[in-house]
């Protein structure tokens, strides 16, 4: 196997996996990053956990704001890289960067494209119920994940994980596809597929507000909400001292109590007693989700059954704003 000269770029743990392959097979010569966080009290700069990896790896890391400078531009082009690799880099490739590697800008990105372009395929792919998704290498172009295809691997969406298993497995498969396509260059380029923007979906990017809990919709809506956005930012719903965050959740398939309020309507949001397994029973718009682990506002994770020890409630009292 020929060893190719490539720069890394990405930002999430995400891309560790990838990286880590490529280093063992090739020779990175830097890894670029978005730049370091502020967080915490002291709003301390934290690098991207992709910069503090490749950092311990002994990896020149470079961190720019965006890669339109000249400047910039003029570094990487003196890396006289055989592909740029791009996994979850969060910032656009200008055409003149697009251009500089001998083989182009290769991108891993977390679906089957072009099913699930953009930021977050994970999650969208979770919340619509797909029982499929995978990792696809993409040739990069200005366009948003609108290359040719260069390889694609699937894998099949279970119905309990959640955006955390779905991540990690395809942080693996991402590896395994980068790994194989670097090593077919330049010929794999010859094989390239476009894509059919007829049907392209687009995996918008999530945010915590999204995350609430609307209890008049289908439990099994909910149960794919809720899984979509385990482990974060956590679907939610407001507490009397903040938001609660549900963790785990499922349909109502155990069975155990049935209690229902006195007028006998289950009633979306009304908490409906605990089932045989200890979980929190709440009527949604046609039918009963049950809660497993919740977290309290500025709380740890926690069983149903402990948090119902500490927050009370009554059985046909109404959880969060559900009316």
């Amino acid at each position: 196997m020929t060893r190719r000269r490539l720069i890394f770029m990405g930002s999430p743990g995400f891309a560790i996996p990838a990286l880590d392959r490529l280093a063992d097979e090739h020779d990175v010569l830097a890894v670029y990053t978005q730049p370091p966080r502020r967080s915490g009290r002291g709003m301390k700069e934290t690098p991207q956990p992709l910069a503090a990896h490749a950092t311990s790896r002994g990896i020149p890391t470079y961190h720019p704001v965006s890669l339109k400078a000249e400047a910039d531009q003029a570094q990487l082009a003196r890396f006289d890289a055989d592909a740029f690799i791009v996994v979850a880099y969060g910032l656009l490739l200008p055409r003149a960067v697009l251009d500089l590697p001998r083989c182009g800008c290769i991108n891993g990105h977390a679906s089957l494209l072009p099913r699930w372009r953009g930021a977050a395929p994970i999650q969208r792919a979770i919340a619509a119920g797909d029982q499929t998704s995978g990792m696809s290498a993409m040739l990069m172009e200005e366009g948003l994940d609108t290359g040719p295809v260069l390889a694609t691997k699937s894998c099949d969406i279970s119905h309990d994980d959640t955006a955390g298993d779905l991540h990690d497995r395809l942080a693996a498969l991402n590896a395994d596809i980068l790994s194989e396509v670097v090593a077919d260059l330049p010929d794999i380029l010859d094989r390239q597929t476009p894509q059919d923007d007829s049907l392209a979906t687009y995996a918008r990017k999530i945010s915590p507000a999204e995350a609430e809990l609307d209890w008049h919709r289908p439990a099994i809506d909910l149960d794919r909400h809720i899984r979509a956005f385990a482990p974060v930012p956590g679907a939610w719903f407001e507490g009397p001292k903040g938001r609660i965050r549900v963790r785990r959740a499922g349909l109502d398939t155990a069975g155990g109590e049935t209690a229902l309020p006195a007028n006998g309507t289950i009633g979306a949001g009304r908490y409906l007693g605990l089932n045989n397994e200890g979980g929190m029973r709440i009527g949604t718009g046609d039918g009963v989700l049950v809660i497993h682990e919740l977290q309290p506002a500025g709380g740890k994770a926690m069983p149903a059954r402990a948090f119902l020890n500490g927050h009370p409630i009554a059985i046909g009292d109404m959880v969060g704003t559900a009316s």
